[in-house]
């Protein structure tokens, strides 16, 4: 049994789904899975459909055709605060942060359907612990910080809403190679907390470094699949996206 699987099976499955906008096709009979405690990357490059997978999975895009299932849950007619309220939680692109809103806020927000104070006290202590340059700022606004506090900031706030599992989509964008590994280092301390990992990126290096296993996306579809490792050896992986 692969790190991370149960006996019950996958925490994330998608088999066979297909979407786009209007009579534009962009996901073509996608199937992958998340096994519960790992980390998993989805790779390609710009339009290759990665974000519009993770918009079906938050349930802002209806699939066409296929099944999506979260915890034995079929997902397929949840709204996304539904989805959400199951512990699938994304960071988005851009990071998408209230910037006029101080640090604090924000994470607080990410807290919204919590109600149990004590708790989302313990949380704030968590991801200021993970994040301590935030805590130097938790009274700044979040819009007059550097990039990569503010990716930092948007990751923190998903785990205000207590993830399963957290799909962070390009989390290194515009990112410098410092801060990059220093979010990943980061990842590597929220997984031994339990949270699962599903990490979107283009940067290919950067994601198969990190990842357990990774699923490779081109023009919709998955064209290659297996663990990360393995992946990052792989001579056509490494002509296309690695330069060698």
């Amino acid at each position: 049994m692969r790190a991370g699987a149960t006996a019950e099976g996958p925490l994330l499955s998608v088999n066979d789904l297909s979407a786009g906008y209007g009579a534009v096709p962009v996901l073509k009979h996608v199937s992958l899975a998340v096994h519960p405690a790992e980390l998993v990357a989805l790779v390609g490059s710009n339009g290759a459909g990665k974000t519009t997978l993770l918009r079906v999975l938050s349930g802002l895009l209806r699939g066409s055709a296929g099944q999506v299932r979260f915890k034995g849950q079929e997902l397929g007619q949840l709204k996304p605060d539904q989805i959400f309220g199951l512990g699938l939680v994304q960071v988005p692109e851009g990071r998408q942060l209230f910037a006029r809103m101080s640090v604090n806020d924000n994470l607080l927000m990410g807290a919204y359907r919590r109600h149990d104070r004590p708790a989302i006290r313990r949380g704030l202590d968590h991801v200021y612990a993970l994040f301590p340059q935030l805590a130097e700022r938790r009274r700044q606004l979040a819009g007059s910080m550097s990039g990569g506090e503010q990716q930092m900031c948007a990751m923190a706030r998903a785990l205000m809403a207590a993830p399963v599992l957290m799909m962070i989509d390009e989390m290194s964008l515009g990112l410098a190679p410092v801060i990059v590994q220093q979010l990943m280092d980061i990842l590597a301390q929220i997984r031994k907390t339990g949270v699962t990992v599903l990490l979107v990126e283009q940067d290919v290096q950067v994601a198969l470094s990190g990842a357990d296993r990774a699923y490779v996306m081109e023009t919709g579809e998955v064209v290659l699949s297996g663990a990360a490792r393995d992946l990052m050896d792989d001579p056509a992986v490494r002509r296309a996206y690695l330069g060698t």
